[in-house]
């Protein structure tokens, strides 16, 4: 049974949210500070994490950074489900700059939540299964161990990032459109709006390629998407 964490300043939302987990079979925990929602699943990491943007004593925003900048594994590659009062689409997608890998806009639906949550989670378990070594000029990826490095170097890489960058390789010497990146990498589930793999991309370039104005593994194919260069 997979361990839900919410943090969510507004009882009635986290409450309607919880129940809503629960009986989709979930266990789910609620926290209504940032801070003590950090400290929460630094002492018992959840399986992902429900975060509004706005809160108490620590924003979602700065809860992000310090997650993905954790040591342990299991909290860095955390999935995290941002909630968002704010409409405009800089503040949506600056939330997925900063870590997060999918968003929901308030006011939503619950099962819409519960279904985004779903589909992560199988995502999740379709990475760890058994899976080839992916190897590019020093750049080598565990899809089941959920690891990354470049010429040794481990990556720190969101779960989303690193789902784009398997389905990536896995399609070398293929241009993928971004519909077809939300359907492989993300799940069907996922409805965050395709400008949301261009931040993905654009972290995952900044974290790969020598000059990320200039990349060289993972390119753009104008007027479609992207492609992992042909091995």
């Amino acid at each position: 049974m997979s361990h839900i964490l919410i943090i969510e300043d507004e009882q009635k939302i986290a409450q309607w949210v919880a129940a809503y987990l629960e009986r989709a079979g979930y266990t789910a925990v609620i926290c209504r500070d940032g801070a003590a929602g950090l400290a929460q699943l630094r002492h018992q990491p959840p399986d992902l994490l429900i975060l509004d943007l706005n809160l108490p004593s620590m924003d979602g925003l700065a809860i992000c950074q310090a997650v993905r900048a954790e040591k342990r594994p299991r909290l860095a590659n955390l999935p995290i489900i941002m909630l968002t009062a704010r409409v405009e689409e800089a503040d949506k997608l600056a939330g997925l700059g900063q870590g997060a890998d999918d968003y929901v806009t308030k006011p939503f639906s619950p099962k819409e939540l519960v279904a985004r949550v779903q589909a992560m989670l199988r995502r999740q378990e379709r990475l760890t299964s058994p899976s080839p070594i992916l190897e590019d000029e020093g750049l080598v990826v565990n899809p089941a161990a959920h690891q990354a490095t470049l010429h040794g170097r481990p990556l720190d890489l969101t779960p989303s990032e690193f789902a784009v960058l398997v389905t990536l390789m896995h399609n070398s010497g293929r241009a993928l459109s971004r519909s077809q990146l939300i359907e492989q990498a993300l799940g069907h589930d996922y409805e965050g709006q395709e400008r949301s793999i261009d931040v993905h991309i654009r972290q995952l370039r900044r974290k790969l390629e020598t000059n990320p104005n200039q990349p060289e593994r993972l390119q753009t194919v104008f007027g479609i998407g992207y492609r992992w260069r042909e091995s």
